[in-house]
């Protein structure tokens, strides 16, 4: 476990820019003339989605049953914020999953209660998803305290990982400032990270004291370049084992855009590269890696795009982990490499990709491909893990949203064939 006086350096940081900025209220403007002007002036939405999801997997090692399930789920949302009153106004948002039919799937990887049925994460129950204040009087800067939603650049770092009924937030301080030309400076400050498998789980939450820097320049004209450094202390161990801490220090840079280069055609392109080592009350000590090498293409509204992510290892010591990420959005959609929500196992992993992806008659089409290998197959005590396909074909119309998805994973060294099969239909009022 390595000392962390960056830490306590980066916190002072944090108090100060806020005491700066709170007190620098001096030349507000208010919307509002009373907390009641504030609240009439608030607007409210609902959102419901209707999620059928059915799981095909092979038996496991030891086992002759192949484990198939299926799960037919209702999300409600309603959501409130207020108007503003001297640069203060109000968020709420309350969430409802339930299953139309019962639960007789696990919806958790510590679920036991149906040991022939795989996991579907999407649990019942109903929860205030949002709680905030938000002050935004300050030009340039809004300060966010409470239970929010946070997601920076493409959610592979941190995310609220939307794609399950009930969704991944946190708890603490934000800060979002503009002032500078092209510059977005996110800082946070993070007691508590509400996961998706709800607020009745024992994994359902991670108690943290975790601090934030995310520094996005914009100016460029090919693209955008963000620096970020996550200090996370994980007070919450679910699982034994020195491999197993959660506590790190990430440090990284990410550059990503695009370029017109002929008529109807434009190059696509994100490099990004960041290295972690263990932290704070982590019982490991251990160093790896983090890169993301992607082309692609535009051509009259297709796009095309190959690319590489590695999530490195450090032997048997301890491997890069992206514990608060969106992580649906990585490493295919059957989601065999969770990890308890890591992100990585042992020995690492090499995923390399291509996705093909457009519109035809107002449906939106994607097809992806992904092989995935181990980073140090030494460590991994394997090489070829498997590979995966997957198609998405969606369609909205005014409000409303149609989508059908499907993703097949066959494996070779590492866990079992499975194959995914979701329905969805969502409506935004």
């Amino acid at each position: 476990m390595k000392s962390m006086t960056d830490k306590s350096l980066l916190s002072t940081v944090f108090a100060s820019g806020a005491l700066a900025l709170l007190s620098g209220s001096a030349s507000m403007s208010y919307a509002a003339d009373s907390v009641t002007d504030a609240i009439k002036e608030g607007k409210a939405s609902l959102m419901l989605r209707l999620r059928y999801e059915s799981v095909d997997q092979s038996a496991s090692s030891g086992s002759s049953e192949d484990l198939d399930e299926d799960a037919l789920t209702l999300k409600t949302r309603l959501n409130y914020k207020t108007g503003e009153f001297k640069g203060v106004s109000a968020f709420v948002e309350f969430d409802d999953v339930t299953e139309v039919d019962e639960v007789d799937y696990n919806t958790a990887p510590n679920d036991t209660p149906f040991p022939e049925a795989p996991i579907i994460a999407d649990p019942e129950g109903s929860e205030i998803n949002q709680a905030y204040l938000a002050f935004s009087g300050i030009p340039d800067t809004v300060v966010k305290w409470g239970r929010q939603r946070i997601t920076l650049d493409n959610h592979r770092h941190v995310g609220h990982v939307a794609w399950r009924q009930n969704e991944q937030t946190y708890e603490g301080l934000t800060i979002t400032n503009k002032s500078l030309p092209d510059t977005t400076i996110f800082l946070a400050s993070i007691g508590a990270v509400k996961r998706i498998f709800g607020e009745s789980s024992g994994i359902g939450e991670f108690n943290v004291s975790d601090v934030w820097l995310n520094i996005k320049y914009s100016g460029l004209p090919i693209g955008a370049i963000t620096a970020y450094y996550y200090d996370i202390e994980n007070e919450t161990v679910f699982t034994a084992g020195p491999q197993f801490g959660r506590s790190s220090q990430t440090v990284g840079v990410r550059f990503s855009g695009s370029t017109d280069v002929g008529d109807e055609i434009k190059a696509l392109y994100t490099l990004e590269f960041a290295s972690q080592s263990d932290a704070n009350n982590n019982p490991a000590s251990y160093d790896a890696d983090y890169y993301n090498i992607e082309g692609g293409i535009v051509v009259s509204g297709v796009t095309i795009k190959v690319g590489q992510e590695v999530l490195g290892a450090d032997d048997t010591d301890g491997f890069f982990q992206t514990n608060y990420a969106t992580l649906h959005k990585f490493q295919g959609w059957t989601d065999k490499f969770l990890s308890a929500g890591r992100g990585n196992i042992t020995g690492g992993i090499e995923d390399t990709y291509i996705s093909v992806g457009g519109k035809a008659a107002g449906l939106k089409l994607l097809l992806v491909y992904h092989d995935f290998s181990a980073d140090d197959s030494d460590a991994a005590g394997k090489d070829d893990y498997g590979s995966e396909v997957g198609f998405l074909v969606a369609k909205k119309i005014n409000n409303y949203t149609l989508a059908l998805k499907y993703a097949d994973y066959s494996a070779d060294d590492h866990l079992t064939d499975t194959s995914k099969l979701w329905l969805t239909a969502q409506a935004n009022f």
